[in-house]
Parts: structure tokens; C-alpha cells; sequence
């Protein structure tokens, strides 16, 4: 049986719930319906608003007594995330769809970002044509434009929920459970201009029999891989890629908070590090303008969306200063390889950011600062030649040997 979660308040949205199980039912799908309204009951959910609160230990008399939307809303949350875990563990779930607006979007969201990876998830939003990111997370979750308001059926909203409710009934159908790999896990960060050396990486270390996973470092990918190795059993982290954390330091676009590169390190996974696109961090393009943008510095629209912002040796200082910092809070060895020829494609003569001086004098300093768990190494390569990912390779088959 497939078993559908279908997150749908009927207290503002009954008619579209009984579309959308009307749907997912002609698809051949069982529906789970978790509701959880607020103002009042209507019936007929598996998973009544009465037992969302009770769920979150409490009644719906009482949390209507709190007189705050937020407030009320993140009692629900509760209860309707635990509710959909008990659901998965006891029935199996295949799939969940919900639609809402913004408090009906950040409700299911939350209880879609509490299940494992692989179950569909689709959310059907007014939201989704912009501000997803607190939305999806760093989970598998499919946003799709509601193009109207959720108020009532119309020609265009009965296309897009049916579009939604065959959508996730087919890849709940077609699934197939998730594969058991004994295979070790290692976590890898990069983006296009560090392409050469994360596949060269990947590629051996899938070689030798690891699974390998990549994660692109502008914003949720380093979010993710942060994620990931908090709840996984990771052999090994390769964080070439460290853009983000640039970013933190000069307000960029792909922050993610001072956390970043830790994780690993505080569990004890063995992490190799390696300086990749320090040489800039990513700003918005549309600040690309002026007599001397970015205080002066060199940079190079990348789209127009993007512009890499050239770091210079104080820049690169202050980012082994923070590099230091936060390796200091582990006392677990840490390796540190630092290219001499080039930090990204965008540092290299064929690039257009390149400052040859700067790569040796960032070894050096991180050689100065970093504490004695960290060994740092400096290869005379760029970072995208494969001497420099043979160095790497070779880190993480010691370290996982």
C-alpha cells in the first residue's frame, strides 16, 4: 500500500483537501490526512486537529487561548511533526503533499524537513516563487507556484493540485526503499571553479569502493554537508571548497554562519581541509556598480546574480585567523593543504582574479596561526592540478585505512 501524508487545514482550505484526496485516491494511493486547523474541526481526518494538540500535550481550547498566530503555530508544529514520525515508523510512509500559505507552508515544511531523505515531498505554496530556503532546508523538498491564492478550485488551481497530487503519487508508486551501503561515506565541498579537483577526488575514492557525495558551497550545500555529518556515520570529510565561510566574514551571499567546517571535527570525523575559492567571496551583482565597488577590490561578475569579489592578504589573513579559531575547538588532528599556485579557476592565468603572491603568503600564515592539531601543508600546485588531488586522496586513505 502507498501510504500518502496529505497536510491540509480544513478550517480555510476543505474543498482543496478533498480535491487533493480525491487525486491522490485515483492514483491508488492511501491517504493519511493530518489536519491541523486551529479555528475549528471539520472532520473526516485521519489525524484530527485534536490530536495534533494533543500530540504537543495540550488542547486546542488552550493553544486557541494563546492569541498569537506565531506562538499557536509552533505548538502545532510540534504535534503535527511528531504525529507524521509516529505515522512513518508505524504505517510507512511514501510520499507527502501538502498546499498553504505562508503559515501553512512553514507548518508542513517543518514537519516534510523531520523526515528521512527519499520520501517525495511536495509543497504546493504561494511562497514558492521566491523565499524557499527556510522552506526547503537542507531536505529534498519540491516547491511548487500555487500561482493563486489556496482560496477555493479554479481552472488553473485544479491543474496545478492535480499536477501535485499525480506528481507525488507517481514517485511514491514507482519508489523503491532505500539501498544499505557498507561502503565508507565521504563528504566532499566544491563548486565549478574547484571542479576538477572534487571530481578527480571523487573519482578516486569511488575507486578504492567509498561513496562519495559532492556538495556545492553556495549556501545550502555547505549547509547540508554540515547537516549530514551530524546525523550520518561519515568516514571522512574533504572540505575544498570554502567559500562560505569567506562569505561569513564579509557578509556575502553564501554565509552560513560561523558554525561552517566544524561539525566533522567536533564528532571526531577525520576532515581534510583545502583553501578552495578563497581568492573571493560572492556578492550580489547588482552592487557591481560604481567608480569603486566592493571598497576597490578587483571582481568579476560571474552572472547576474553573481559577482566573485577578489580577497586580498588582509582578507586571506582574517580567514586563517577564523580557520584557526575554530580548529582550536577540537583537539582531534585536523589536515590543512594549501595550494601555492592557485586557490580556483578564477586564480590562474587563465582566470580572472589571478594574484599569484597571494597563495604562498596564505600558506604561511595559516602555518603561523593554526594550532598544533592542525597539519598544514603546503603543495606546489593549484589547487585543480592533479598533483594537489592526489595529496588529498592519499590524506583520506591514511586517515580511513
Amino acid at each position: 500500500m502507498t501510504n500518502i501524508l496529505l497536510i491540509v487545514t480544513q478550517d480555510t482550505k476543505q474543498e482543496e483537501a478533498a480535491f487533493l484526496r480525491e487525486c491522490l485516491e485515483n492514483a491508488g494511493c492511501n491517504v493519511i490526512h493530518l489536519d491541523p486547523s486551529v479555528r475549528k474541526t471539520m472532520g473526516g481526518a485521519e489525524i484530527s486537529p485534536e490530536d495534533v494538540a494533543a500530540a504537543a500535550g495540550t488542547t486546542l481550547e488552550e493553544i486557541r487561548a494563546i492569541g498569537h498566530e506565531g506562538k499557536i503555530q509552533g505548538v502545532m508544529i510540534q504535534g503535527a511533526v511528531k504525529l507524521a514520525l509516529e505515522a512513518h515508523e508505524k504505517q510507512g510512509l511514501q510520499g507527502v503533499l501538502s498546499v498553504g500559505g505562508s503559515m501553512g507552508t512553514t507548518l508542513s515544511t517543518q514537519v516534510m524537513q523531520a523526515l528521512p531523505y527519499g520520501i517525495p515531498k511536495v509543497m504546493i505554496s504561494t511562497l514558492a516563487s521566491g523565499m524557499t530556503a527556510g522552506f526547503v532546508g537542507v531536505k529534498d523538498i519540491t516547491m511548487m507556484n500555487s500561482v493563486c491564492d489556496i482560496s477555493g478550485l479554479n481552472s488553473i488551481s485544479r491543474e496545478i493540485f492535480r499536477n501535485g497530487a499525480y506528481g507525488v503519487a507517481g514517485m511514491a508508486i514507482h519508489g523503491k526503499p532505500p539501498e544499505k551501503s557498507d561502503k565508507p561515506l565521504i563528504l566532499v565541498s566544491t563548486l565549478g571553479t574547484t571542479e576538477n579537483a572534487s571530481r578527480s577526488v571523487r573519482e578516486a575514492l569511488e575507486a578504492d569502493g567509498c561513496e562519495v557525495m559532492v556538495f556545492h558551497t553556495t549556501g545550502n550545500g555547505g549547509r547540508t554537508l554540515e547537516a549530514l555529518a551530524a546525523e550520518r556515520d561519515v568516514a571522512a570529510i574533504v572540505d575544498m571548497s570554502l567559500v562560505e565561510i569567506n562569505d561569513f566574514l564579509h557578509n556575502g551571499m553564501c554565509a552560513v554562519g560561523p558554525e561552517r567546517g566544524t561539525t566533522g571535527m567536533k564528532r571526531g570525523i577525520p576532515t581534510i581541509f583545502a583553501p578552495g575559492n578563497v581568492d573571493f567571496f560572492i556578492m550580489p551583482s547588482e552592487l557591481a556598480t560604481g567608480d569603486a565597488p566592493f571598497e576597490g577590490r578587483r571582481y568579476h561578475v560571474h552572472n547576474i546574480a553573481l559577482t566573485a569579489v577578489r580577497t586580498t592578504e588582509a582578507d586571506l589573513d582574517m580567514l586563517a585567523e577564523h580557520l584557526a579559531g575554530i580548529m582550536a575547538e577540537t583537539d582531534n588532528p585536523v589536515s590543512f593543504f594549501a595550494p601555492l599556485k592557485g586557490f580556483s579557476s578564477h586564480d590562474s592565468t587563465e582566470g580572472n582574479l589571478y594574484e599569484p603572491s597571494l597563495p604562498p603568503l596564505f600558506a604561511k600564515k595559516c602555518a603561523e596561526v593554526m594550532p598544533k592539531n592542525v597539519t598544514v601543508t603546503p603543495i606546489d600546485a593549484h589547487i585543480n592540478d592533479a598533483a594537489f588531488a592526489e595529496a588529498m586522496v592519499a590524506a583520506v586513505r591514511a586517515a580511513i585505512s
